[in-house]
């Protein structure tokens, strides 16, 4: 069973936890407040099939995780931190999604130990769009893509700007 990592119980986050609880993922959902976590059990736990856990840490929250999301803002000192801890807390098999519609993947996954285990996702209302980094490997982009797959949502996969082809 695919393990997913959520860093963020706000309203986007705890919205992303619970779709992939209800695709039958297991969701670990982590926030640094603990009030939005009281707030996220309250509101989701009878409805995630027992499938949506949550942690006070990070690193317990990325200590079993296939897949690790962040859903903290989308500026570079909170990305750049948020990276770097999933990157030193998490098993080396873990993939880290990088929402952002404003920071580089390949520069953000170039301080990691896992650039090949980096990837960019970015929504709209018809699907997601994944964004491919320099170094980002092919297996990622197929385990990523499944997810959102399960998730309902219809995948484009797009090489970073700048990135040659």
């Amino acid at each position: 069973m695919t393990t997913i990592a959520v860093i963020g119980a706000g309203v986007q986050g705890r919205a992303f936890a619970v779709a992939c609880a209800r695709a039958g993922l297991r969701v670990v959902l982590e926030d640094v407040l603990p009030s939005k976590l009281r707030q996220a059990e309250a509101e989701f736990s009878s409805e995630a099939n027992g499938l949506l856990i949550f942690a006070s840490t990070v690193e317990d929250a990325v200590r079993e995780a296939d897949i690790a999301i962040d859903f903290v803002p989308d500026e570079l000192e909170s990305k750049l931190e948020i990276v770097s801890m999933i990157d030193r807390m998490a098993p080396p098999r873990t993939i880290l999604c990088i929402p952002t519609l404003a920071l580089s993947v390949s520069d953000l996954a170039s301080c990691t130990y896992r650039a090949d285990r980096c990837i960019g996702v970015q929504w709209q209302s018809d699907g997601a769009t994944l964004v491919r980094g320099a170094k980002t490997s092919d297996e990622t982009v197929e385990a990523v893509s499944a997810v959102w797959t399960a998730l309902g949502s219809a995948v484009n996969v797009v090489v970073e700007s700048g990135i040659p082809v």
